[in-house]
């Protein structure tokens, strides 16, 4: 089958680091990595891998490091833990090059290691997560692409993500929740759920009891739900989100209005080895759920749990391990 990409992330945080380790846990099962040869160059030496220029096809080979030189950041503009404007133009780089490689249809998938959005910005770069960057470059209607959120035995899809609050709240319509239960369903059904049982989140808490908290429920999760039933999924609510999640695992998924009611109960249960997976745009794409990590980058104790996890979300193996 083909291998799944791996990107680097921001080149001055802990991505290159965890990549080249992944890449020596996996063997002849590891990624490609995606990203620039002198940034990857010392850590690939640390780990006693080679690196080699990656080709479409190409086994994976123990004690090598396949690579896409992408060639995005000088060697100049190396500034290894701290966030830098061109640190954050590569970042972008290194998913566009892997993205189009994957379209192309020469590799299986996309995993980013982590990214600063900080950076991003400072390079002048919109960016608003993974999910709107991937509906660009797939050419996907960005309403139709989200994010869910996988750890600690549980899977969370967002409606809407990285924005202020009020413009989150403010952006929620039923016809735009409909479309990320759409997207869920069909990103459960892709890794063999038959029918898959989506729980639904409210906006208000108890889900507007009834209009005693408003009357955005019943005007926005309600109609919803019932546009979800008639399309044939399997989707319970809206219901408060404690009670959902408190009440026993029910469902095989849920789906959340906005970022803090889905991350916060995945992160509490799977910390740093959350995985973030972008559905709804065609091209499988994962990226870990925690940060660059730039006050340990270099040091050697960066811990590549949480992109081994990203990597076996999108290529699991039948024996239990990563593609």
């Amino acid at each position: 089958m083909p291998r799944l990409l791996l990107t680097t992330g921001d080149p001055n945080g802990i991505g290159p680091e965890i990549a080249v380790a992944a890449v020596a846990e996996l063997g002849d099962r590891a990624p490609v990595v995606v990203g620039d040869r002198h940034v990857l160059e010392p850590y690939a030496q640390r780990e006693g891998l080679s690196l080699r220029a990656a080709q479409p096809g190409a086994a994976a080979e123990r004690g090598v490091c396949d690579l896409v030189d992408v060639g995005a950041l000088a060697p100049g503009d190396l500034a290894v833990g701290q966030v830098t404007a061109p640190a954050g133009f590569a970042t972008i780089a290194y998913v566009t090059a892997a993205v189009r490689l994957a379209m192309d249809g020469d590799y299986a998938g996309v995993v980013a290691c982590p990214h600063s959005e900080t950076a991003v910005h400072r390079a002048r770069i919109a960016f608003a997560g993974y999910p709107p960057l991937i509906a660009e470059l797939t050419g996907t209607p960005l309403k139709k692409v989200f994010l869910m959120l996988v750890g600690g035995g549980l899977r969370i899809a967002h409606v809407t993500l990285h924005e202020r609050l009020a413009h989150s709240l403010a952006r929620l319509t039923p016809e735009l929740v409909t479309d990320a239960g759409l997207a869920l369903h069909g990103a459960l059904r892709d890794i063999s759920i038959a029918d898959p049982r989506i729980g639904v989140f409210g906006i208000n808490p108890h889900a507007g009891e009834d209009g005693l908290f408003g009357e955005d429920d019943r005007l926005i999760t309600e109609p919803a739900v019932a546009a979800l039933r008639q399309r044939g999924v399997t989707a319970e609510g809206p219901t408060g989100a404690d009670i959902l999640l408190g009440g026993g695992r029910y469902h095989d998924a849920y789906l959340a209005m906005y970022h803090d009611q889905g991350h916060i109960p995945v992160k509490v249960l799977a910390g740093r080895t959350a995985a973030a997976v972008t559905i709804g745009a065609g091209a499988p794409f994962s990226s870990v759920g925690h940060g660059p990590a730039f006050d340990i980058a270099g040091r050697g104790s960066a811990d590549p749990g949480a992109v081994l996890a990203a990597l076996r979300l999108l290529a699991p193996d039948p024996s239990g391990g990563a593609r």
